[in-house]
């Protein structure tokens, strides 16, 4: 019996338990009960929080595991890659993973090896900056989180103190970076790599709400870039990773391109994206089963990165408000072959960062402008 372990069960696994049963794994998976998705369809449920490496690696022990692996997931990729490398299993090694989950050791790594990411200062109170001049705006972040949270953009001196004791309450190391905020667009690149070799998949166009917290309201892929752009982000990224020890699994980047071409790595996390993007935008606008590719990779396997479907234009909307709703409505009511799912959930309160949005829907088609159409406004 072939078996995978997997690290988490929220809405995040499910792409992941389910492509393992189809490929024929027996899926143990491991996370703090919660009632979520994983813990219904996994073979094997396992009570066990996703941050004790130990526990968790005593049970694999004994599974006889092919592989371990993980998507969408910061937090769950340090226990991956722990208990891969005790086990002897297909992973990224653990500085590899230190530098890939902790803001301020990636930022040093890429400082070091030239490559182009904002200056950023660790700081566990606004007292650090005393002797510090800084030029505004900046922004202030967890060491240590994705999702949009707890990041802020200050404006002035005043605000800084505010901003920082937010960043430490939504990280789990309780410091923060102020770094200088990087003009531009944003964009994010999914790469899977194998034994040191990446891979280029896809480059998406990221739609934000702006300061200040800066939350994905919605994503397309392809990205509407030029050629010569696309090459010169791949460089850049292709670089990065190297520079960050990536060699195996997938990698997320995330990066502004200024008006001038000048591009940014804000930074890069050593597993898929989320928010649709790795477990659907890819495959949508690819062609390319990227789920199929991450497993493949933790047990050893070359990832076969052949069609399995026709590439689209594809997209996916988040819901913040009503006027997402009327969007909603409209696109099912005039376009309903666009859609490709949905999850919308009642309006109650304000979103704070990813994780308070309330749904999304999904949509592709063989024309740019019919999905664009339905695209959120802002940038």
């Amino acid at each position: 019996m072939k078996r995978l372990a997997i690290i988490g069960a929220s809405y995040l696994q499910e792409p992941l338990i389910r492509k393992a049963k189809e490929m024929g794994y027996e899926t143990h998976v491991f996370a703090w009960k919660a009632n979520d998705v994983g813990e219904l369809i996994a073979d094997h449920f396992y009570p066990i929080s996703i941050i004790e490496k130990d526990e968790i690696l005593e049970v694999c022990r004994s599974l006889d595991l092919s592989g371990i692996c993980t998507i969408a997931s910061d937090l769950a990729v340090i226990t991956v890659n722990y208990v891969a490398s005790k086990l002897g299993l297909p992973c990224n090694s653990m500085e590899t993973t230190l530098k890939s989950t902790n803001k301020h050791l990636m930022r040093e790594a890429f400082a070091e090896n030239g490559d182009p990411s904002p200056k950023s200062i660790l700081v566990d109170s606004v007292n650090d900056l005393d002797n510090v001049e800084l030029s505004y705006p900046v922004i202030v972040k967890p060491l240590d989180r994705s999702g949009s949270r707890g990041i802020t953009k200050v404006y002035k001196k005043e605000q800084l103190s505010e901003a920082i004791e937010s960043a430490k309450e939504q990280g789990f190391e309780k410091s923060a970076l102020v770094e200088e905020f990087a003009e531009g667009d944003e964009y994010s690149i999914e790469y899977i790599s194998y034994k040191g070799a990446h891979h280029f998949l896809a480059m998406t166009k990221k739609y934000i709400t702006g300061d200040p917290h800066f939350i994905e309201t919605g994503h397309l892929e392809p990205a509407p870039i030029s050629n010569e752009t696309l090459t010169k982000v791949k460089a850049v990224v292709d670089h990065a990773l190297n520079t960050l020890g990536i060699t195996n699994g997938a990698s997320h980047t995330e990066i502004k391109i200024d008006d001038d071409g000048c591009i940014k790595i804000i930074e890069i996390g050593g597993r898929m994206g989320g928010d649709f993007i790795g477990s659907d935008l890819v495959r949508l606008s690819t062609g390319i089963d990227f789920v199929r590719a991450v497993i493949q990779v933790a047990v050893g396997q070359e990832p076969d990165l052949s069609m399995v479907c026709t590439p689209k234009i594809a997209g996916v909307r988040f819901v913040f408000d009503e006027d997402d709703i009327l969007v909603y409505k409209r696109l099912s009511e005039n376009d309903p072959k666009l859609l490709v799912s949905s999850d919308i959930k009642e309006i109650d309160g304000e979103v704070k960062d990813s994780s308070t949005r309330f749904g999304y829907y999904l949509l592709a088609s063989e024309s740019r402008e019919e999905v664009e159409r339905y695209m959120p406004s802002k940038l």
